[in-house]
């Protein structure tokens, strides 16, 4: 037998679930490494609440209504505590993109900010934001506004309403499928599917309600076994098939009634099910401050922390959540919801903003003067500037998606200089298209940021997965080498950290060898020394002399074999000369993160490496 789609218990317990594994993920408690699928259960939960409350007439202004007061002011009041506590703890870089995310959560946009975000690779090295899974709150949201217009529309036309669901269920989970990475993930189109399997779930109710009671608990018990196996996915190509499991799931255990049920509709199940909105809101800000604060934090703190945060979580409940969504003075009138609603989007929003013009961009950084990197002056790059000082390559460095590379060829000349490897290669563009145009040769860019040039699978953390797009990749790059002509020069570069020795240095036998084979010069750009913090953000809110590194940490890790015909280049010694790394010299600021250098001191390195080059003979001189 199924429940009615009246007050269910259950489902409450089914949120308590939802969080559980989202706040375990974000801890990193072991065996959860699937948790994030709580935010699946969240979205299949609330296309069948949203559904079952359209089924009987409705006004969309009373939706709307019930929504904002439900929704907003509890938003509202995390982000505007957010904003303080990290104007108070941020330094003042990191404060600014604080300040944009702010704002488009505020307005139920942010999920697309991220998308943005995240699939610009070459700010791949950007710390979390705390407001980050306000993602999810934004896909809510914008399916609202498209749901419940369309379920008026369709009042009392059940069949109809189940009709359109289907098609849009099926083109959504269509597109989930056809995307990857960010956009799968954090769009508003590749996820209203699980709203949809919700709202299905919602319509079938009555049919289901036929089903015997053995076979609606045997049903009720293989969803929450699907449930409990999606946690197992972390390294599956999420979300794409896998995601069917805690989707389906959820939607047949909320369907059939299973001993779980009564486990999940007990007193402490619905309880913390009841705190869940507030709880998942309040626990992410906690870690990623905290470790802003503080330092990168074990596990079992994590975990602390993301109780702890039930505390904050409770308050906002009592004395905002509940308070709003339940007064009779609000809830006489639609418009008075709506206008709660408006208020507690507008006062973020303004917080926003005041938060942006306060952090208002620093001057040039400081630093002691050293020895010049470049006998030529340069303009000087402050610590905002040079979170976006990338190299001028366009869109050379392809996304994780891609397994093959555009033909970036830059220059007209028969020979060429071929730059392959990840962003650690491609960091150094500003050289390879300097050696290339003052010899009149053109300039071929093969590059994948994450992605090892020496023949490694890695796990992709942004993907959740094993990096196979990247294998895919690298094998198209050798092979595209291998079907041209021999190239005049191939500088090639990875991050020297994807693995350890005994894999690093198996990878590139494998992949200098065939490197080997087209008969060019090559010369391995040896990995620059690691922060191991975003420099400039540390600039942003310290003195240069604070932002310094001890050498000794910071040498690259595993490096190729030594062969012959294979020179290195390396610049350890201009970028730390001596017993510390700067993160300044001569007033440029070498690190647009924590491991990549800027454009501007890759300028400034190019005439000397050039010149090392023609030292060697590898390239003819030119005066």
């Amino acid at each position: 037998m199924t429940g009615t789609t009246a007050r269910r218990d259950d489902v409450d317990g089914l949120r308590a679930v939802a969080v559980t594994f989202v706040l375990a993920f974000h801890a990193a408690v072991p065996g959860f490494g699937g948790g994030f699928v709580g935010v699946d259960v969240f979205f299949v939960i609330s296309g069948f609440l949203i559904t079952a409350l359209t089924l009987e007439p409705f006004s969309l202004a009373d939706f709307y209504a019930r929504r904002a007061r439900r929704i907003l002011p509890a938003a509202g009041t995390v982000l505007v505590a957010t904003a303080v506590a990290a104007w108070l703890i941020l330094p003042g870089l990191r404060l600014r993109e604080v300040a944009a995310d702010l704002f488009t959560s505020a307005l139920s946009v942010a999920n697309w900010r991220f998308v943005a975000q995240e699939t610009d690779y070459l700010a791949a090295e950007l710390d979390p934001s705390p407001l980050l899974h306000f993602w999810s709150l934004a896909v809510e949201e914008q399916y609202y506004l498209l749901w419940a217009p369309l379920a008026f529309l369709l009042a009392g036309r059940r069949k109809a309403l189940a009709a359109v669901t289907v098609l849009i269920t099926a083109g959504s989970l269509a597109l989930c499928l056809a995307w990857d990475g960010p956009l799968a993930y954090l769009a508003t189109p590749a996820r209203a599917w699980q709203f949809g399997v919700g709202a299905l779930a919602a319509l079938a109710v009555p049919y289901v309600m036929r089903v015997p009671r053995r076979l609606a608990a045997l049903l009720g018990t293989a969803g929450a076994v699907a449930l409990a196996w999606s946690l197992t996915i972390a390294e599956t190509s999420y979300p794409g098939p896998e995601a069917l499991a805690p989707t389906l799931g959820a939607a047949v255990l909320i369907l059939f009634r299973s001993p779980l049920s009564s486990l999940l509709a007990g007193a402490p199940m619905r309880a913390m099910g009841r705190l869940s909105f507030s709880w998942y809101l309040w626990h992410w800000p906690v870690l990623v401050l905290v470790e802003a604060a503080a330092g990168a934090q074990p596990w079992p703190a994590k975990l602390a922390l993301a109780v702890a945060s039930a505390a904050p979580a409770w308050l906002t409940m009592r004395l905002v959540e509940n308070p709003v969504r339940f007064s009779a003075v609000v809830t006489e009138l639609p418009r008075r919801g709506l206008a709660v609603g408006t208020a507690a989007m507008t006062v973020p929003v303004i917080a926003a903003l005041v938060l942006g013009f306060v952090t208002a961009p620093g001057g040039p950084a400081e630093g002691t003067r050293t020895v010049a990197v470049a006998p030529a002056p340069a303009p000087t790059v402050d610590a905002a500037a040079a979170r976006t000082d990338y190299p001028r390559s366009g869109g050379c460095e392809v996304a994780a998606a891609a397994t093959t590379s555009p033909p970036c060829v830059f220059g007209t000349g028969s020979e060429r200089v071929v730059l392959i490897g990840d962003s650690h290669a491609g960091q150094w563009f500003a050289m390879a298209q300097r050696i290339a145009q003052r010899r009149g040769w053109s300039l071929e860019v093969l590059v994948k940021p994450g992605c090892p040039l020496p023949t490694l699978t890695v796990v992709e953390p942004r993907l959740g997965r094993e990096y196979r797009e990247c294998d895919v990749w690298r094998e198209h790059a050798l092979a595209r080498l291998e079907a041209a002509s021999p190239p005049r020069l191939i500088l090639f570069g990875s991050l020297s950290t994807y693995a350890d020795a005994r894999r690093t240095t198996t990878g590139w036998a494998t992949t200098m060898a065939r490197l080997e084979r087209l008969g060019a010069p090559m010369v391995y750009l040896r990995d620059t020394p690691i922060p191991g913090f975003d420099v400039p953000e540390c600039l942003s809110g310290r003195p240069a002399a604070a932002c310094v590194f001890p050498r000794s940490k910071a040498l690259p890790g595993h490096v190729p074999a030594e062969r012959p015909g294979v020179w290195r280049l390396e610049v350890t010694d201009l970028l730390c000369p001596g017993a510390t790394c700067p993160g300044v010299i001569d007033g440029v600021v070498l690190y647009r993160d924590d491991s990549h250098l800027t454009d501007t001191v890759v300028v400034r390195l190019a005439p000397r490496l050039e010149q090392q080059l023609e030292n060697l003979d590898l390239i003819p001189t030119v005066l």
